[in-house]
């Protein structure tokens, strides 16, 4: 711990987005960085606690006082090798992770001003990257082989596992790339693409073999290998099966934004295929990340307007949520980077029917409502509020979330990690999973 005075005097300082005016005319990523000096005084900031929350909060354990007093110091190269010690590609999470860490750390439990773990992690490995401190690794064969059947986080940091441990791995994929939900679910300004493949250009060095527009039926599995491991996310999105569901515009969020990805990767789409915003007044269902990524796009696409609804209450705003007090995640309101650049926020609004003309979207009647304690306990009860409306739009983009998958019994070598096994939940959840796949992968090989 350099300065165990620091927090006392230098406060949180974030790098911020790039202007609103500028980010919204390109899909390049809205995060901006601290140069290195602000970043590693921020480091500083980390208090090395006697116990550390942030250890605790991490699926993936990482270690932020550890690597916070490396990066403080400028010792780039044994932050990033502390960092990668529990965290297999923290260009990832440092972009994207909610940074459970965070809401965990003492500074933000006493002050509300957590050390920037999210933003220290990406710096670390932007900087590990430009001076090579990412070695490829040459592991010794076992003589056994396993196959991942899916290159989304859990699949990927599986088979990072496995090959490093020893094992032949060969990861099957039903798309043209990999990467999962991190390609084809989140846009680029938040994630550029070519950091995927910049790791994935590491992994396949190190000996891991992809097979892509490989679509395998986990009920029919690739002969040939010791054993297996599922991590073929979460598929099916959550309907909204209302009157006129069958309308021209109403579409699941990931048609857009995967669509989309795949464009700014060059692949081109017939006029009648396309899911583009431009022009038209967009209506968003449901308030999570998916439904803020939908925001963003649309504005880039060159949407009229952008309203997003949520059946549920508005979030308390605040860092603070007095119903559900630390150790639990804080509930409150998040504004993000998209939610900046231009939208129509309501809460306790329910979908009752989609209106059209011609077999077209023209709007969507909706219910204010309220909730109300359950006498017989468990989930509140909805009542209706006020009248009926009806919000106009084009383009509805249902992003509810995902249901979780049931898999088949499957035989003794054969293991699920990710969203495949726990529904969908966050990026970092999903490596955790992949980490305890690979360890049961190989004690279950290894007595064998």
């Amino acid at each position: 711990m350099g300065n165990p005075k620091a927090f006392l005097t230098i406060p949180r300082q974030e790098a911020g987005y790039r202007p609103v005016h500028d980010r919204i005319h390109d899909f390049g990523e809205v995060e901006q960085t601290l140069n290195s000096k602000d970043r590693r005084t921020q480091a500083s900031r980390c208090m090395d606690c006697g116990v550390p929350f942030c250890h605790w909060a991490c699926p993936l354990g990482n270690k932020p006082p550890e690597w916070n007093d490396a990066l403080y110091k400028g010792d780039y190269e044994l932050a990033y090798r502390l960092l990668n010690s529990t965290n297999d590609f923290p260009e990832f999470t440092g972009r994207i992770c909610p940074a459970l860490c965070e809401k965990a750390c003492v500074l933000n439990l006493t002050i509300h001003e957590p050390t920037t773990n999210r933003e220290d992690e990406a710096a670390i490995t932007e900087m590990a990257f430009q001076e090579n401190f990412v070695r490829i690794a040459q592991p010794e064969r076992n003589g056994k082989r396993v196959a991942v059947i899916g290159a989304g986080p859990a699949g990927l940091v599986t088979a990072n596992q496995l090959n490093l441990k020893g094992y032949t791995v060969t990861v099957f994929e039903k798309n043209e790339a990999p990467g999962g939900l991190l390609r084809y679910g989140i846009p680029n300004f938040k994630l550029n693409k070519a950091i995927i493949d910049r790791r994935i250009n590491v992994l396949e060095k190190e000996g891991i073999e992809f097979r892509y527009n490989q679509n395998v039926d986990v009920t029919k599995l690739p002969e040939g290998y010791d054993a297996y491991v599922v991590c073929t996310g979460t598929p099916t999105a959550r309907d909204l099966k209302i009157p006129g569901r069958d309308l021209k515009g109403v579409y699941f969020a990931l048609e857009m934004l995967s669509q989309q990805n795949r464009v700014l990767a060059g692949m081109e789409f017939k006029k009648d295929e396309l899911v583009n915003a431009k022009g038209k007044d967009v209506l968003v269902i449901g308030g999570g990340d998916t439904g803020s990524d939908c925001i963003g796009t649309a504005h880039r696409q060159g949407c009229k307007s952008v309203t997003q609804i949520e059946i549920m209450p508005r979030p308390v705003e605040g860092p603070c949520d007095p119903k559900n007090p630390w150790p639990e995640y804080p509930r409150t309101l998040k504004t993000t980077s998209s939610h900046e650049e231009g939208c129509t926020r309501r809460w306790n609004i329910n979908s009752l029917e989609f209106l059209g003309k011609d077999g077209r979207l023209t709007g969507v009647k909706v219910q204010e409502i309220d909730w109300k304690p359950n006498p017989e306990g468990g989930r509140p009860l909805m009542v209706e509020k006020g009248k009926p409306e009806v919000i106009k739009c084009e383009m509805v983009l249902l992003a509810m979330g995902f249901l979780k998958p049931e898999q088949p019994k499957f035989a003794d070598n054969v293991f699920v990690a990710g969203d495949a096994a726990t529904g969908a939940s966050l990026v970092v959840r999903a490596m955790a999973g992949g980490h305890k796949a690979a360890e049961a992968v190989d004690k279950y090989l290894s007595t064998k």
